[in-house]
């Protein structure tokens, strides 16, 4: 459940031009019409400008207040070859929300995805929605004010097993590994929790944003996609400094990821490779997501010894060190302690990455956020974490890391129960391209 860095995204390759689109939205003409373009970054980025121009010196508040501003204001590239959610750290705000497919056949299902990506196109870039007439709804909800800006917003859209059945012609074409998510022993899935046609995930910098692009989204694809069930997160500051957050039990959360800067190990670990795994051809580009509700038992873990703690999850809680290590990028050294003796052999690190030869292809990338929601029926803390990871294969890589969990200590303090298996689609290469193109083709 803890994990090990988290690293700055190199620029993605070059939009390449697609195929043209086919005919709009036929399950939701009347509804979403003229409202898919906008003002695209024309709001934003004249507020951007504008503020920026200023000549007079700030006090010290207002310099601050202009920071925060600034990332409101700061777009992440929507089109290229891979989605743009993927590789970069956790930001201080999500949604993860499975859907089930509404859409009545295969024409429907790709007005909605041209209907998704419409959306997630002008969210993340911002801008200023269009006016309607004197009778008619406003085109936006208004949460974020008259321009929508962009706040480091990403859309992350992704498909489950159960769209490929018999609905929509596409069951020849399910990605080898997409099956519903595999219960472990000690979890407690619950199934009105678990799985979906769909997966999105939203996240920026502050939840008005989120709130703001689920609001959106979900009225304009009304009629081909119905919300299952939905969980809410945060990441909160690095504390007291650096740039690795804590998770509600008290640790630091993603210290030892693999590289997002090394095209190589994202090429072995994160990407699908058609190629090279006997996957569809149109999965190329994507990445399997699995998402994992986890349920901490804070009232529990909070009584327990601070030394049970970290021998448990094999760090310092303070530090976020390794047992054996005396910063946080110390690389422990299970060599040299083959019987567990400073890092015990069930320590959660260690089970989950134990550093060998045999275990290194399966690594993932993993991100993670809080959650809270208030109390159980019987007045208990709802908290917890949020955990997603990404990664090639997920027999290989998610399967096998959970399968060396079982059984370890920390089961006692936490109750998985829900999430499932998606696979994120190829991402979105320019103005002509449309989520699942490939796939929908």
């Amino acid at each position: 459940m803890t994990s090990e860095s988290q690293e700055p995204v190199t620029p993605g390759p070059a939009p390449q031009p697609a195929a043209p689109r086919p005919g709009r939205r036929s399950f939701l003409r009347g509804l979403a019409g003229g409202i898919a373009g906008g003002v695209v970054a024309g709001g934003a980025a004249g507020a951007a400008a504008g503020y920026h121009g200023r000549t007079t010196p700030a006090d010290p508040a207002a310099v601050a207040d202009e920071a925060a501003l600034t990332g409101r204001l700061n777009a992440v590239p929507f089109h290229g070859t891979y989605q743009a959610g993927i590789l970069p750290a956790p930001s201080r705000a999500t949604a993860v929300v499975s859907f089930s497919a509404t859409a009545q056949h295969k024409r429907e299902l790709t007005d909605l995805f041209q209907t998704v990506t419409d959306r997630a196109r002008f969210l993340t870039a911002g801008g200023t929605p269009p006016p309607v007439g004197i009778d008619g709804p406003p085109s936006d909800s208004g949460v974020l004010g008259p321009t929508v800006v962009p706040d480091g917003l990403t859309v992350t859209f992704g498909v489950g097993s159960t769209l490929f059945d018999d609905r929509y012609g596409l069951a020849a074409l399910r990605p080898v590994h997409l099956t519903p998510m595999k219960s472990f022993p000690n979890d407690d899935l619950d199934p009105a929790q678990s799985d979906g046609d769909l997966i999105v995930q939203l996240s920026a910098g502050n939840t008005d944003t989120v709130l703001h692009a689920l609001r959106d989204i979900t009225k304009n694809t009304r009629g081909g996609m119905q919300a299952n069930w939905r969980i809410d997160g945060f990441t909160s500051p690095a504390r007291p400094a650096g740039t690795v957050p804590r998770n509600l039990m008290g640790f630091m959360d993603g210290v030892a990821n693999p590289a997002v800067t090394s095209a190589s190990q994202m090429d072995s670990l994160v990407w699908v490779d058609p190629a090279a795994s006997g996957e569809p051809g149109w999965t190329a580009g994507g990445s399997y997501l699995v998402v994992r509700l986890i349920r901490m038992l804070v009232e529990f873990w909070d009584r327990v010894d601070i030394e049970e703690q970290e021998t448990m999850i094999g760090r310092r809680r303070g530090t976020g060190c390794p047992l054996d290590g005396t910063s946080l990028d110390a690389i422990p050294d299970y060599a040299n302690d083959p019987t567990g003796d400073v890092i015990p052999l069930t320590a959660h690190m260690r089970l989950a990455n134990p550093r060998t030869a045999q275990t290194a292809s399966s690594v993932l990338l993993r991100r993670a956020y809080n959650y809270d929601r208030g109390l159980d029926q019987v007045g208990d803390l709802d908290q917890g974490l949020i955990f997603t990871c990404f990664q090639q294969d997920i027999k290989r890589q998610f399967e096998a890391v959970q399968t060396r969990l079982i059984g370890e200590p920390l089961v006692d303090y936490i109750s998985p129960f829900g999430g499932g298996y998606f696979l994120a689609l190829p991402g979105v290469t320019g103005p002509g391209d449309y989520y699942g193109r490939t796939l929908l083709a």
